[in-house]
């Protein structure tokens, strides 16, 4: 990564970006824990990761012009989000980013990248009743 100046650049840029939502939405829809929160027409919900990882990797502000200021906090709490959840949203994006033929080092950082926000959502405590 170091001959990159932002991941976002270092995972393909825009087209990076897109393949790897491409790659990670089908995933969420298909996990048991996930596709409850999502809404059947999954393509306004990839539209707005593609616009928010550009600007979280480092790339144009794309969100923020768009929609404002993140607050993917806020923007998350109508939905029940455990543990479990937040795992396994990181563990639908590994194997995205795997599927995209990016290289191991990058996809741990990526993911490294990711788990403190995934995390951050955590807004319901686990329930046996959805694992």
């Amino acid at each position: 990564m170091s001959s990159y100046a932002s991941l976002y650049e270092a995972l393909g840029g825009a087209d990076g970006i897109r393949g790897i939502v491409s790659k990670f939405y089908p995933k969420v829809q298909a996990h048991p824990l996930l596709a409850p929160l999502f809404p059947k027409d999954i393509d306004p919900v990839m539209e707005k990761q593609i616009l928010f990882l550009t600007q979280f990797f480092g790339g144009p502000s794309l969100y923020s012009d768009e929609y404002g200021h993140p607050m993917m906090r806020a923007r998350h709490l109508p939905f029940p989000i455990t543990p479990e959840r937040a795992a396994a949203w990181l563990e639908c994006m590994s194997a995205a980013l795997a599927e995209s033929s990016i290289p191991e080092e990058l996809r741990q950082l990526t993911i490294e990248r990711l788990s403190g926000p995934a995390h951050h959502f955590v807004n319901t405590e686990s329930d046996s009743s959805i694992q």
